[in-house]
């Protein structure tokens, strides 16, 4: 189905462009920044040069980097199914 002068398909094109975007912008925020440590900033071992190679800007040595990844942030949900009350306004 294509909305006004669109192809059929461009809709659904686009939502799949604007995905792959926001994970491109979101993979690129969660890799490190900046100047390797030689020491993990949380317990103060060092961090092989291998990894500091491999990663450049990493600030954790491997076993407080696979905790911290371990370790889910907890969110506000959204309540997808709603209130009978909020369905009707």
């Amino acid at each position: 189905m294509a909305g006004g002068w669109t192809r059929d398909g461009a809709v659904s094109e686009q939502i799949e462009a604007s995905i792959d975007d926001e994970l491109k912008r979101m993979q690129a925020a969660r890799r490190p920044v900046g100047e390797s440590l030689t020491h993990c900033a949380e317990c103060d071992e060092p961090i092989p040069e291998r990894r500091r190679a491999a990663i450049p800007g990493v600030k954790l040595c491997i076993d407080c980097q696979s905790e911290r990844d371990g370790v889910r942030a907890q969110r506000g949900g959204i309540n997808r199914r709603g209130s009978k009350d909020s369905q009707l306004k």
